[in-house]
Parts: structure tokens; sequence; C-alpha cells
């Protein structure tokens, strides 16, 4: 297994490939790549994984566009899917698959924009650990995470730090209602959604998956917002279901 790391993007090898379609994987906002940890990525295939480090989701948008040639499977969960709903705006041909999860493909509301302020105003007054503690519970379905779980998402929301989780919420506050870029969508689409989800509820998800010309929805019981570590079978089950699909069909044109 090797890895190469460039702007914000590392690409690791699964396998011996002979160029089939490669991942790109973005995760959500005080994410990083160890959030994927636990899903089996299909053998053979190039994973890329992004890293949010930019104020904008249009600079996410062309980050994702920016790690492979070609075309590829976009992974994303939560703002990672956001920057996807964008980078499918720009260059849908480009996209052979997609799976989102625990996201929302809405313009943002009133009171999530004076949440973001909230939590930047935090950060500048060096308080970056308040910010971490007080998204913590809603990552998980019953707001009572175990010990083990709060830490490993303490570390992982750390190793993101204050910086890049400014740019995070600034990127927040740049988000647009996806729904016209979805309804154009020509590519094999999978939805996951936690029934549990405090953040994104199903609700969110049935939106997409209508919004997206033959989406499959999963909803999984018991499962919050952060479907990789919780659901870690179903998220591994679902890529390898997309990209058998992306394989046989291989990316399409928008709808005019």
């Amino acid at each position: 297994m090797t890895g190469v790391e460039h702007e914000g993007v590392t690409g690791v090898e699964h396998g011996v490939t002979d160029r089939p379609l490669p991942f790109v994987v973005v995760p959500g906002m005080l994410c990083d790549a160890s959030l994927w940890r636990d899903v089996g990525f299909p053998e053979g295939h190039h994973v890329h994984h992004v890293a949010l480090r930019r104020g904008d989701i249009g600079a996410l948008a062309e980050d994702v566009l920016a790690a492979v040639a070609g075309p590829f499977v976009l992974v994303g969960l939560s703002l990672g899917a956001i920057a996807g709903f964008e980078a499918l705006r720009r260059a849908p041909g480009r996209i052979a698959g997609l799976c989102v999860m625990a996201t929302n493909a809405g313009p943002p509301r009133p009171e999530q924009y004076a949440a973001w302020r909230a939590m930047d105003e935090l950060i500048a007054a060096g308080r970056f650990a308040d910010v971490v503690e007080q998204t913590l519970p809603d990552m998980f379905p019953d707001r009572t995470p175990t010990p083990e779980a709060a830490g490993r998402y303490r570390a992982m929301a750390h190793a993101v730090g204050a910086t890049a989780t400014r740019a995070q919420l600034a990127a927040q506050a740049t988000r647009t209602d996806a729904a016209p870029a979805l309804r154009t969508a020509r590519c094999p689409t999978a939805v996951l959604a936690g029934e549990r989800d405090a953040l994104c509820p199903p609700s969110f998800h049935r939106a997409i998956a209508d919004a997206v010309p033959g989406a499959a929805l999963t909803l999984l019981p018991e499962a919050g917002h952060l479907l990789p570590w919780q659901r870690p079978e179903a998220v591994t089950a679902a890529l390898r279901a997309l990209v058998a699909a992306a394989g046989r069909t291989g990316p399409a044109p928008a709808a005019p």
C-alpha cells in the first residue's frame, strides 16, 4: 500500500490496478481521511482523499475535480458531499458514480448561518476545543457516545485543527441549493442516511434521492451522522455495488 500527498489530496493504492475507476473521497467538517478507515474500498481501485481546507464550496469542488484525471467515483459525507454536488454541477461527465451520505442538498438556513458565525467567533477567541465539544454529541445517534468513540472523534477533529475548521465554516456559508444539479445527474447514485442522524435526517436524503434519476436510497437503523464509523459494512456494500454499476454504464453527460 502506497500513498501520495499534494495540495490537500492524498491517494492510497488498494491492490494492483489496471486503470479501474478511481475513488475520490471527501469527509465532512471536522473530519479527515481517518473517517473512512473501517470502510472496505473495492480492491484494485485507487482511493484519493481530499481534505477540506478552503473557504468556498466552488474552490472545494475544484479540489475534488483536480484529485484525478478523467472519470471517477465520488464519495462524500456531509460537507464533503456538498462539495461533490458542486463538482457534479461543474463537470457532470467526470462523475461516473456518486455516493453521498449524512448530508443536505438544500441551501443554508438562517439559524445555520448564526451557528457557523458563533463557532467561528469561538475559534477566533482561542476556544477551538469548545467547538469540538459542542459538535460532538450530534455526531452520534444517542448523543452519548462511548468514551472510545468520543475520544476518536476528538482526536480526528483536533487533527483537522482550528485553521481548516474556520475555512470549512466559511465554505458552509457559500453553499447553494444543489437540487438543480442533482436533477441533471445521469450517473449511478447511492444515498445513505442514518435514521437517527440529528444533523441530516432521512428527509434530507429522500429529497436527494428523489432529485437524482434512478438513485438508490438506503436508510440505516440506529445510525447517526458518522456512517463510515457506525455502519462501515453498509458503506462498503454500497461502494461495491456502485462501482460495479459505474463500470457497466460509465459516466454520462448531464441532461440538457
